[in-house]
């Protein structure tokens, strides 16, 4: 069965980082499956963070973490991550990680709808 397992949340202050992990398995990491990172606040819906493509060539962020947030991908471990630095109170939210085993056009890697299986979520607060 595929599985994702996302860990690596908390509360932070803000302008603090954290470092998430999303370790895979069930199915072959390196091969064309892309990870993305998703998350969502109470009250708001599920958008997108970033994502990766195999072998981490390609990496996409969006906008409101766009130099801030770091996506990488070992495959040896199975585990994609995602560096959070210069945290934010409006970065408060569940993250989930979830993976495509298959092609996903560019313009919708950051597409939550254009992937198929989905981890449990990490809490992040960042509140002083």
């Amino acid at each position: 069965d595929v599985q994702l397992q996302a860990s690596g949340g908390g509360l932070v202050q803000p302008g603090g980082s954290l470092r998430l992990s999303c370790a895979a398995s069930g199915f072959a990491f390196d091969n064309d499956c892309n990870i993305g990172w998703f998350r969502q606040a109470p009250g708001k819906e599920r958008e997108a963070v970033s994502s990766i493509r195999r072998r981490g060539g390609n990496k996409y962020y969006a906008d409101s973490v766009k130099g801030r947030f770091t996506i990488s991908r070992d495959n040896a471990k199975n585990t994609v991550y995602l560096e959070m630095n210069n945290l934010k109170p409006d970065d408060t939210a569940t993250y989930y990680c979830a993976t495509a085993l298959k092609h996903i056009i560019l313009s919708r890697m950051l597409d939550p709808m254009a992937y198929d299986y989905w981890g449990q979520g990490t809490q992040v607060t960042v509140s002083s």
